[in-house]
């Protein structure tokens, strides 16, 4: 079976709002090197739609004038990168992505159980639905250096304490640690 794991970025004091976080070579190895080791990204249709438009490579075969030249190799990696796509609105995908229908937690099983090194989930609302059905392996919090005074924050709403096993540690030259924990139990 392989695993789902998770990766976000997070400030201080608990916003997950990507806009507040600010681009590096080194944030964009990092997760890079996350996107590589999995066979496929599981995507909610917000952070589809979001990564989709930021990170598709044009049709032109030239990347856009605002992307710098450290930033192509996560872009490549994400563009290239098998997608599956959660979403009640949408009735089709491209970007290398099919919809992912029917019951989430019996899809995300389905997936799981596949060979492979492993899935990521990226964004805010989909984690929040496979964190209460017990279906993520490892969280990954990027906690970056920052006080951002705002939200959004991750898990708003979570109906029980997720109880976590820190399992790896990286300190990044930045001053962003990755702190990656898998579920020990939970709670209530």
């Amino acid at each position: 079976m392989r695993p789902l794991r998770y990766s976000i970025n997070v400030t201080l004091d608990g916003c997950c709002d990507h806009r507040v976080i600010t681009p590096s070579e080194e944030l964009h190895r990092h997760h890079a090197a996350n996107l590589e080791r999995a066979d496929a990204l599981l995507l909610g249709r917000v952070t589809y739609e979001m990564m989709e438009e930021a990170w598709r490579q044009p049709a032109t075969g030239t990347w856009p004038d605002w992307m710098a030249d450290w930033m192509i190799p996560f872009a490549r990696t994400i563009d290239g990168a098998k997608k599956h796509v959660v979403s009640g609105t949408l009735d089709r995908v491209d970007w290398n992505a099919e919809l992912v229908q029917g019951d989430l937690g019996k899809a995300v099983q389905h997936l799981k159980q596949e060979s492979g090194e492993g899935l990521y989930v990226g964004g805010v609302t989909l984690p929040l639905a496979l964190a209460e059905l017990g279906l993520i392996d490892e969280y990954e919090f990027l906690v970056q250096p920052i006080l951002a005074g705002h939200g959004p924050t991750l898990f708003a709403g979570l109906s029980e304490r997720l109880e976590l096993k820190l399992v790896g540690r990286q300190e990044l030259r930045s001053g962003a640690v990755a702190l990656r924990y898998q579920p020990s139990r939970v709670t209530v």
